[in-house]
């Protein structure tokens, strides 16, 4: 007598081989199930457990798909996946019509079920529904990873999300958990009068910012045209035309590097107020970020990777004051950039492109600080050489009204008094378009006089904040790389 081998010991070709095999004879016998259009679903498998004494001995409809087989006889378990969770099905012979009963028995894990029939708890206390009735809705033709090993390789987990969510339920719940992120951060800042727009995604040019673009070409217009790398220009226009407080959840685009905390495309937000400073957005992303943290995580104690962040307290420092704790020179006593360059040279820092002091002293802050900052902290007083869009402060015209908040040595958001000197404004842009083609003769960025022309007409003093979401939700989700909150990300083809 031939030994009985399940489907699931066989190799993949012939598994795949039967199931193509019994979708024919399905469709051979008028039962082809991808005919099927519709089933009126009542109940969900998460309903039914939560709601077990109101419900039991009554008549649910649900759909989902078979993730486990057990049985041979008469007598077939199964486990049955919906979008809510799981549930077992109770599938008994002398309970359903012969034919019906039979059919069911031929169905292969992954397919995916309408069932009805009636609530009860088994012997051993499961909360089960005992079937009556099935539908095949879809045909799975291809099996889906063994449940001993399932889906590990994160290479194909991420080009395979949907088989990913389907065998992985803790990644479905780290999507679930960034829905209701999103659905906070909207909440708190239209709870604070901000109205969220919509800005263009194709902009005419390239501008002056160090970010690299991605292009493409309308072809009505027959003109090169340009995916965003920010959204900032077109909110603070918003802001000159009257809307005073406005926000954006905007796809980004940059075309460069990739790594555990970089995608070319991934999501921000950037809000402007006007009327208030950097100080003013200091204190609503302090806020912001404990509001989110509480109804998402119920803590601000947040366990990342091993580390335990406090959302609690928040430190503020200046760059100068931060780079003075962590290396021990004070860029207040430096005088000059010759003199800039000699320390760095002596304390092995990379000198920039442009060796200024100020851009030398954010090269120290990258050299001695970033990676000391895991509880939250802010970094104010930028130098100006690295902050084209933020106002002068006062007192010290060599740094700006700007800071950068970190959490666990990395850099979640970036805010600014913003300039709204157009003289000033045209100055740095020029500075900054001159700069880069010095750097990349090839570079087609450009100055946007537009935006200089709307600062003519008057920007009121702004605070202005911009922030990577993904970032966010890796904090609050415990993941380790952004391609772990990507639902689909950036992946390089097979072939």
């Amino acid at each position: 007598m031939a030994k009985f081998v399940p489907q699931s010991e066989m190799p993949l070709l012939d598994q795949v081989r039967i199931r193509r095999e019994k979708l024919e004879n399905l469709r051979a016998e008028g039962r082809d199930p991808f005919q099927q259009t519709k089933f009126d679903v009542t109940s969900t498998s998460a309903a039914i457990k939560q709601n077990y004494e109101e419900m039991e001995g009554k008549t649910v409809r649900l759909a989902g798909r078979i993730m486990s087989k057990r049985g041979m006889g008469k007598v077939s378990f199964c486990d049955l996946q919906d979008d809510a969770g799981r549930i077992q099905l109770y599938v008994k012979f002398d309970e359903m019509e012969e034919d019906s009963f039979n059919r069911f028995k031929k169905n292969d894990i992954g397919d995916i079920v309408g069932v009805s029939g009636d609530v009860f708890k088994t012997e051993r206390g499961e909360i089960s529904v005992r079937v009556h009735e099935a539908t095949l809705l879809a045909k799975s033709l291809l099996p889906l990873p063994d449940k001993f090993h399932g889906l590990t390789d994160r290479e194909i987990r991420y080009r395979q999300r949907y088989v990913d969510l389907i065998v992985n339920p803790e990644v479905k719940n780290t999507f679930i958990k960034r829905s209701q992120i999103m659905h906070e951060l909207r909440s708190y800042l239209d709870s604070k009068g901000f109205l969220e727009v919509d800005t263009p995604i194709l902009t005419p040019f390239e501008i002056g910012a160090s970010a690299r673009p991605f292009y493409t070409h309308h072809n009505t217009l027959d003109m090169d045209m340009v995916l965003r790398i920010e959204t900032e220009l077109y909110l603070k226009r918003l802001v000159v035309g009257g809307m005073d407080k406005v926000y954006e959840v905007g796809r980004i685009f940059r075309n460069e590097g990739m790594d555990p905390k970089h995608n070319p495309e991934f999501t921000s937000i950037e809000l402007y107020q006007a009327y208030t400073d950097y100080h003013g957005m200091m204190d609503l992303v302090e806020e912001m970020m404990k509001t989110v943290a509480m109804n998402v995580c119920g803590t601000l104690q947040i366990s990342y990777q091993g580390q335990q962040i406090d959302l609690s307290h928040w430190d503020r420092m200046t760059m100068v004051e931060a780079v003075r704790k962590y290396s021990g020179v004070d860029f207040d006593a430096i005088s000059s950039d010759e003199e800039a360059i000699a320390i760095a040279k002596e304390k092995h820092v990379e000198l920039p492109e442009i060796p200024s002091k100020g851009a030398i002293l954010a090269e120290f802050f990258d050299a001695f600080v970033e990676e000391k900052l895991i509880q939250p902290t802010f970094i104010y007083d930028y130098p100006v050489e690295n902050s084209p869009l933020a106002k002068r402060k006062p007192s010290n015209p060599a740094y700006t009204e700007r800071f950068e908040y970190f959490i666990n040595a990395t850099e979640f958001g970036n805010a600014f008094s913003e300039l709204n000197d157009p003289i000033d404004q045209k100055a740095r842009f020029e500075k900054q378009v001159a700069d880069r083609k010095a750097l990349d003769p090839e570079s087609r960025a450009q100055v946007d006089y537009d935006y200089i022309t709307a600062l003519e007409y008057g920007l009121p003093p702004t605070g202005g904040l911009g922030f990577g979401v993904d970032r966010l939700v890796m904090l609050l989700t415990d993941s380790a790389s952004i391609r772990d909150v990507l639902l689909f990300p950036t992946m390089k083809p097979l072939d």
